[in-house]
């Protein structure tokens, strides 16, 4: 993943599982709203983990320039 795109794909995540967490004390419980708000923080957060994973993949399939 290419530095350009991790950093995408994290800001992305950032920004859903910040929109989430306000928007769940402001939504009423049981309403519609309330499940569309906790799925886009499962979305964020899924998001974020499979992100932060595979840059921490690449990193360690790269060799460094002291090891070349």
């Amino acid at each position: 993943m290419t530095p350009v795109v991790s950093r995408a794909v994290l800001n992305l995540a950032a920004f859903l599982v910040a929109g989430s967490l306000l928007m769940l004390l402001l939504v009423k419980p049981g309403t519609a709203e309330q499940i569309i708000t906790v799925f886009s923080l499962g979305l964020g957060l899924t998001l974020g983990a499979i992100a932060i994973f595979l840059v921490r993949r690449s990193r360690r399939q790269t060799p460094h320039k002291e090891d070349q």
